[in-house]
């Protein structure tokens, strides 16, 4: 059985300031660490790439946003896996990929942590993969939310809501770890 490692999002769209402050800008560099030992070990790799339907956003369909990041650009006959909602695994055939690579189990990162990480990662678990969630390779962005339905709420942190996000999965849904510990672990 094989473990495979899913990059969530990992494109220039998300440099741009209309996402507001992030948190963890070391998370591209902690994916990279992952990509190269999944490459160095053969192991199952998949990227997935956001098509926002959204005209405007920067994750549009025919935006230079939807490129990937270079640090973890695939490489030829990597597997990538476009979407256009949340999850990996609503209108793909990622479930399809892994099985036929023999995955029962997955080593998730990328952007956002409370947005397509956090739902891919719970429809991973749904589908019966078991989860690690690489949660320093992962970010989230400050929140631009409405918050009039909650007059004395405060507008949270890129750290709280990727703190959140994380807290919310760990221990349902996927094992939150930190990327040197899946590193140690190995494949």
């Amino acid at each position: 059985m094989a473990t495979a490692l899913i990059l969530i999002d990992f494109q220039t769209g998300f440099d741009n300031p209309v996402w507001g402050m992030r948190n963890n800008p070391d998370a591209e560099a902690n994916a990279a660490l992952l990509l190269g030992r999944w490459r160095a070990d053969a192991a199952p790799v998949f990227h997935v790439r956001h098509l926002s339907t959204s005209p405007d956003s920067p994750l549009a369909r025919g935006q230079p946003g939807t490129s990937f990041k270079p640090a973890v650009k695939p490489q030829p006959g990597e597997p990538v896996i476009e979407k256009t909602v949340n999850s990996a695994f609503i209108g793909t055939d990622l479930a399809e990929q892994l099985h036929k690579s023999n995955a029962t189990s997955v080593v998730i990162c990328g952007l956002t942590t409370p947005h397509c990480v956090s739902t891919s990662a719970r429809m991973a678990a749904n589908l019966g993969f078991d989860v690690t969630l690489a949660h320093d390779a992962c970010a989230a962005f400050s929140s631009n939310a409405d918050m009039s339905w909650a007059p004395s709420a405060h507008p949270l942190t890129p750290e709280e809501i990727h703190a959140t996000a994380i807290a919310h999965l760990h221990g349902e849904f996927v094992t939150a770890c930190a990327t040197q510990t899946i590193l140690a672990a190995g494949v």
